[in-house]
């Protein structure tokens, strides 16, 4: 959700990932006497697979991540978030979170899943991607009503029973899975890839060097990101436990990889719950607010913390993340994942070399 690209199609960097992501990492180019540029992913900044940016549109698909317990439990774990070239996190009713993997440049090669369904906040995430196709499974009426009056595509599962999967040893509604190559296959008439939406760089601003960031929404989503120099990546755990005697795992897909990313933003929001109901028990939808709003943003790559502001204008445009001096935030090429936090909650970060973290005042 960062702005303009700042590598307008020459490759300055490859991705960082360490083996265990799929993101391709590129060694570099065999020195000639003319230079040649390399056509990048639009949303990682990475280069398009066989040097061609696939012609088709972003693919968010919408995961569920409710587990009141270690894995396997409920949603976790989940299948495909691994391939996905953005992850956006946010909060819906309850304190719980659940994902939208946006998918472009690569095929995931199995299942995504579990599939849940849509929340207003959708639009608001994901808008900024030009027309992304939007996979979730319904909904309550007052947010189809809206997917369908904004620029996403809906691919509702509900309508679409011959892309759905029910894989065995999954339960109701833990069970509906999809993957992509089915769903760009059904909407091949639709061609256009997004725009970049992240500034990249080899080397990270100015920051803070930092060694773990800890968000607590809830019991259900209580997450730690911890700094990976081998890998080059912030590498994903959760608390299983309680606030006093905590349990921290690694956050493990089905296929054995450890969610991670290059790139970790948080995006301080503002929350308000209501009007609508979600459920049978009467929770509150949780709405962030992110269109013609701005706020604090802390950028954290290359183990190091940069913070922030962020802002964003209407549906269509991108977010952007600016840093003290105003000047656009870079991330590293490769995988990011957006944290939508709430701007009154605390994120406690630990300094590298450390032991005593310090708590980051909220809003």
């Amino acid at each position: 959700m960062v702005g303009l690209l700042a590598l307008s199609g020459v490759l300055l960097s490859a991705c960082g990932s360490g083996s265990s992501s799929p993101t391709p990492a590129t060694a570099a180019p065999t020195t000639t006497t003319t230079a040649r540029a390399v056509a990048l992913c639009p949303l990682t900044g990475t280069p398009a697979p066989g040097g061609v940016v696939p012609q088709r549109p972003a693919l968010a698909m919408k995961v569920d991540n409710y587990s009141l317990g270690p894995a396997p439990a409920e949603a976790r774990p989940q299948s495909g978030l691994d391939y996905a070239d953005i992850v956006f996190e946010e909060q819906v009713e309850g304190s719980i979170t659940r994902y939208a993997a946006v998918f472009q440049c690569h095929d995931a090669p199995g299942l995504v899943g579990p599939i849940r369904s849509a929340r207003w906040t959708d639009i608001q995430m994901l808008s900024q991607l030009g027309h992304p196709l939007f996979v979730h499974v319904g909904g309550i009426n007052q947010v189809l009503a809206l997917v369908n009056a904004s620029n996403l595509v809906n691919v509702d599962l509900m309508f679409n029973p011959q892309l759905v999967v029910h894989p065995a040893g999954r339960y109701a509604p833990y069970d509906t899975y999809t993957t992509t190559q089915a769903v760009w296959a059904q909407e091949s008439h639709l061609r256009t890839p997004p725009s970049p939406i992240f500034s990249y760089s080899r080397l990270p601003q100015a920051g803070e060097s930092v060694s773990q960031v800890h968000l607590d929404w809830s019991t259900t989503s209580d997450i730690y990101w911890r700094w990976n120099r081998s890998t080059g990546t912030w590498l994903r755990f959760y608390n299983v436990g309680s606030p006093s005697a905590p349990v921290i795992q690694p956050d493990v897909l089905t296929d054995g990889v450890q969610n991670q990313a290059q790139n970790v933003v948080v995006q301080d929001v503002t929350i308000t719950y209501g009007p609508w109901v979600e459920n049978s028990q009467g929770g509150l939808e949780a709405e962030s607010h992110i269109l013609d709003n701005s706020g604090k943003a802390y950028v954290f790559r290359n183990g190091r913390m940069i913070t922030g502001t962020w802002s964003a204008g209407g549906a269509g445009s991108p977010t952007i993340f600016r840093d003290a001096a105003g000047q656009v935030l870079t991330l590293a090429p490769g995988r990011t994942w957006v944290e939508i936090y709430p701007n009154n909650a605390p994120m406690v970060v630990t300094p590298t070399a450390s032991a005593t973290p310090t708590t980051t005042p909220a809003g």
